[in-house]
């Protein structure tokens, strides 16, 4: 089932669940350990990451460094058809445009819709690390919204290849990031809001948000969004503070920022234990709080912590 069909028939907030793949060697048991406690809270859909590739350069015995792209977090096609098998529910695998031509995306989108995969969530990806700026794949996409429009091609059953006859279309719901304190990237949230009109005009039928930890940015972003004529359902996406370090490492890697009520508690906290509660406790209120306000849908970056996800999800119950 698509997630616009999950939120429309549903009757109170749903939740999600967002997993990153393991690194290579990693098992799969491991995500399910994770996953099975909280199955209980019955996600409707799980989100997979996907992770591009990246370079490191190893000294070769003449001297001279050699460049080798690895990736170390494979398996997300394999991930979500497991999920799906296991648990009964539908899996949202995210496609980016970093790391893809147009060519090998289409073939990523075939073998997604031959799994019965018929939910993406379309992003540009994150440059390489020291790269100071994403720079595309030859022949691949530069931005999301033309990632979109090659889907939503596909969904009308228009392929690369304009030869094909009677090709079947596809059926993707297409899902987009949407960030409440705008992207980095952007001058202003106006500026930024417009790439995301771009986005739904091209075919994304919903909006999943980047963390964030004042509730306020949301619904202000909400009723920005609604105000250029965006109405499609907008996931708020919350992540639980566990540790004190991510004060300055979140607003670093993710570019959003914290209330003054939540730094000041933090830099009181004595012991990892009381860190860990008082982003327990903050998360729980933000989640009771935009549960009230009738959000269709709260999305959860999980991260592996199990024992923390269940802490909320009995809280908000």
């Amino acid at each position: 089932m698509k997630v616009t069909d999950h939120i429309d028939r549903a009757n109170d907030t749903l939740i999600s669940y967002e997993v990153l793949p393991p690194l290579k060697g990693g098992r799969m048991q491991d995500i399910f350990d994770m996953l099975d406690p909280l199955m209980d809270y019955k996600p409707p859909f799980i989100d997979v990451t996907y992770h591009r590739e990246e370079f490191i350069f190893n000294k070769r015995e003449s001297g001279y460094y050699e460049k080798i792209a690895i990736r170390k977090r494979p398996g997300t096609v394999g991930i979500c058809a497991s999920l799906m098998h296991r648990y009964g529910v539908d899996a949202v695998p995210h496609l980016i445009c970093g790391g893809f031509t147009k060519e090998e995306t289409e073939n990523a989108l075939i073998d997604l819709n031959f799994l019965g995969i018929n939910n993406v969530l379309a992003i540009r990806g994150d440059a390489r690390k020291f790269e100071d700026r994403f720079i595309p794949e030859e022949g691949g996409h530069s931005y999301a919204v033309d990632l979109i429009r090659q889907i939503e091609k596909m969904n009308k059953g228009q392929y690369l290849d304009p030869n094909l006859d009677n090709a079947a279309p596809t059926d993707f719901c297409i899902g987009v990031a949407g960030y409440p304190e705008k992207h980095f990237e952007s001058p202003n949230l106006d500026s930024d809001l417009k790439f995301l009109k771009e986005k739904i005009d091209a075919g994304g039928e919903y909006i999943v948000t980047q963390m964030f930890f004042d509730n306020s940015k949301y619904f202000n972003f909400v009723e920005r969004c609604k105000a250029i004529g965006i109405n499609v359902p907008i996931i708020p996406g919350l992540k639980p503070i566990t540790f004190k370090s991510q004060l300055n490492s979140i607003p670093r890697k993710f570019f959003v920022n914290f209330k003054d009520e939540l730094v000041a508690e933090m830099q009181k906290a004595e012991s990892k234990e009381a860190i860990k509660q008082i982003g327990l406790e903050w998360c729980i209120e933000q989640s009771k709080e935009l549960k009230a306000a009738g959000v269709p849908c709260i999305h959860y970056y999980t991260m592996g912590d199990t024992e923390t996800m269940q802490k909320i999800l009995e809280a908000i119950a």
